[in-house]
């Protein structure tokens, strides 16, 4: 073959190549995305490698995954098996002409709400409580990350717009990358996330209510990329307010998972929560109850009582005429507060890998029960 034909060729197998390479924050092959402008591939001399330049336009300048993808880049063309490459990565930024096209693109191939699409797969988990204080954002957000860890692709919406916390839980203190009106969420210990919390001006008191509440709702769904998760998780407010029926409205396949502690006082008003089922269409998956136990020295201790799961359980299930399981009584562990007030997820070693810790284990199988049918 000659010189000038190989590398023709090379180019174009290159092309098919860099086709694997995915966008980690659109999901979508970089040469889908048109991010790929030209491919050069020239003979080195004295021998038969070739250099090898990349001209890579990101969607915007200053891309903070700009090293995930350019690294991903290198190891399709070092892999290249027929020839010695050497690749030279060039990276500049879309015009503002095609990226307007890619974004209409984009959003015509959404189309509003993408979760409640005909055959979308992805399983939506509503967490609910009927008061603060029980651990739900804790539980949605080590939930989250058990998904993550165990590879599936996982989105949560901070939908407690009062009393945001998931930024906090997961050591976020970015704000969404915003491509011409359509957001990227940032992602972090594997979970694509949104929340009020990441905006200017978040530390002010929210005051919204009704319709204005129900739309901040339907743009964390639709002005949102978060392409075809196999699981979304929504943090909720506590109690039965404006956002849960919002849920219900725009989401009527998400599945109500309803978190309480062991004591009366906080299982009585967290079947108020499980009962909104009986308004909206929502299905209720089932009961977690938090703060269970605390082991110490060999004595575990219920420090906050005992029951109140179970109690919360029959309630539904007799109220709603459909079994309503107690899906997993959690521990109280200082764990999950340090190691979550830091910014990680406590499920999580220090890697990002599940860990090998009880509580871990408690979390993998209140996942792999969710996920059932």
């Amino acid at each position: 073959m000659a010189v000038q034909d190989e590398s023709r060729h090379i180019e174009a197998e290159l092309y098919d190549r860099l086709s694997k390479v995915i966008d980690p924050e659109l999901g979508r092959s970089i040469t889908d995305l048109g991010m790929i402008a030209a491919i050069t591939s020239c003979p080195v001399e004295g021998g038969g490698a070739f250099d090898v330049t990349i001209d890579v336009e990101l969607t915007v300048k200053g891309c903070p995954l700009s090293q995930t993808i350019t690294n991903q880049i290198n190891g399709a063309v070092r892999s290249y098996p027929d020839a010695e490459l050497h690749p030279h990565i060039e990276l500049s930024t879309m015009s503002s002409d095609k990226l307007s096209t890619l974004v209409a693109e984009l959003k015509a191939e959404r189309r509003q709400n993408p979760f409640t699409k005909p055959g979308t797969k992805t399983r939506i988990f509503a967490i609910a409580s009927g008061k603060g204080g029980v651990g739900k954002s804790s539980v949605t957000a080590n939930l989250a990350a058990t998904f993550a860890a165990l590879g599936y692709d996982t989105a949560a919406i901070d939908a407690d717009i009062y009393g945001f916390s998931l930024p906090r839980l997961f050591g976020v203190h970015t704000q969404p990358t915003n491509l011409n009106g359509m957001l990227m969420p940032v992602t972090a210990w594997g979970v694509k996330m949104i929340s009020i919390g990441m905006f200017a001006g978040s530390e002010r008191a929210i005051l919204w209510r009704g319709p204005r509440l129900q739309r901040s709702l339907e743009q964390f769904l639709a002005d949102v990329w978060w392409g075809s998760p196999d699981v979304l998780l929504l943090d909720l407010a506590p109690g039965t307010g404006d956002m849960a029926i919002s849920v219900a409205q725009a989401l009527p396949n998400a599945e109500l998972v309803v978190v309480t502690t062991p004591q009366p006082s906080a299982s009585e008003v967290a079947v108020r929560s499980g009962l909104v089922a009986l308004q909206v269409p929502m299905t209720v998956r089932g009961v977690v109850e938090n703060m269970s136990y605390y082991d110490h020295e060999g004595e575990r201790l219920s420090i906050f009582g005992e029951g109140g799961g179970e109690r919360v359980s029959e309630q539904l299930t007799d109220a709603l005429g459909v079994p309503v399981p107690l899906l997993a009584q959690l521990p109280l562990q200082t764990d999950i507060r340090e190691i979550g007030e830091s910014g990680r997820p406590a499920v999580l070693n220090d890697l990002g890998a599940l860990d090998s810790t009880p509580l871990a284990g408690e979390f993998k199988a209140l996942a792999g029960r969710l996920l059932q049918r």
